[in-house]
């Protein structure tokens, strides 16, 4: 798991790319570490041609619902996206730390701290 912190204004679309290039996932029976996902799986605000253009790049298979006015339609897995949820509740389990939900940290990096340790508090 990685994070990458923006300012409040700023769209996390915008830094798609370099939190993909972050991060890497162990494998559960040793071996070198997992530099790219299966899947990405995202809301609407992903639907880009530029997200879909690096993806595709990587060979990481797709999951984001189009917008309406995005012309090219292709087939979407409704079971697959039901599985964000997984990933919209951790951020809810996060935000019960108040800490984290009001920001009482100023600085990036004294955030980013504490939205480490909440996250290793949950997964313990």
């Amino acid at each position: 798991m990685t994070f990458l912190l923006t300012v409040g204004e700023r769209h996390e679309a915008v830094v798609f790319e370099p939190l993909m290039e972050q991060g890497a996932v162990k494998r559960p029976h040793g071996g070198r570490p997992r530099l790219r996902p299966k899947r990405v799986s995202g809301d609407k605000a992903y639907s880009s041609g530029s997200i879909r253009r690096y993806l595709r790049r990587r060979g990481i298979r797709v999951t984001i619902p189009r917008k309406r006015n995005e012309r090219r339609r292709g087939t979407f897995d409704k079971a697959l996206y039901r599985q964000r949820n997984q990933v919209e509740r951790c951020f809810n389990h996060l935000k019960q730390y108040r800490r984290i939900a009001t920001r009482y940290e100023k600085k990036a990096e004294n955030y980013l701290a504490m939205l480490t340790l909440a996250s290793i508090m949950m997964w313990a």
